[in-house]
């Protein structure tokens, strides 16, 4: 049984009026859930209730969830669409902090990338880039930080992008391409290559 299957078998359950069932699922996407919340709520106190208001949002939905979609891309959706909610009722924007330091390397997946340094000079370039990143991520706009976050935060397939953000796949691709391009021009200085150079 797939992950999809497995997803689908735990939301019958849960149609059936097991709330167990319920309480893997968000076992299983809590972490991911706040890990994308927070690249667009900024704040971890705030991505928590944020996370936990989309899976409220989610429960009470899911009678009418008839798996068009994998389970996870229609949370992402709400999750996405509740963190923007939040963003207007609150009348913000995300902060340009970067948002990762050596402690937090221990929670990220990709913890790994961020461990590998050598030197003083290593370290110092290792987190000039971070900030200039983050610092340009923060500065697109929703659509385009939202596609970026799935894509390269969460791993997700163009297809499944394109679901949680109920648009055309060509749309994701030139929302991700334009989203590397803002943030490749920010780096150009800091790395010294060429204008010229793809990324």
């Amino acid at each position: 049984m797939g992950e999809r299957e497995a997803d689908q078998a735990l939301v019958e359950r849960v149609q059936a009026g097991d709330k167990q069932a319920f309480g893997l699922l968000v076992t299983k996407y809590q972490r991911k859930l706040i890990r994308l919340v927070a690249r667009l709520v900024r704040d971890p106190a705030e991505a928590e209730d944020v996370a936990q208001e989309t899976f409220i949002k989610a429960y009470r939905a899911l009678p009418n969830f008839r798996g068009d979609s994998a389970f996870y891309t229609w949370l992402y959706r709400i999750g996405i669409n509740t963190a923007k909610n939040w963003l207007v009722a609150n009348g913000r924007r995300a902060t340009t902090s970067s948002g990762v330091s050596s402690e937090d390397a221990e929670q990220y997946d990709e913890g790994e990338l961020l461990r590998d340094v050598d030197t003083p000079e290593r370290v110092l370039m290792s987190k000039q880039i971070v900030d200039v990143v983050n610092a340009a991520m923060e500065r697109l706009p929703d659509d385009l930080k939202t596609a970026i976050t799935l894509r390269e935060i969460d791993g997700m397939a163009y297809e499944e992008i394109a679901q949680v953000m109920d648009c055309p796949i060509g749309t994701v691709r030139s929302r991700i391409f334009r989203a590397r391009e803002a943030i490749a021009l920010e780096l150009r200085p800091l790395l010294d290559t060429a204008p010229d150079t793809r990324w």
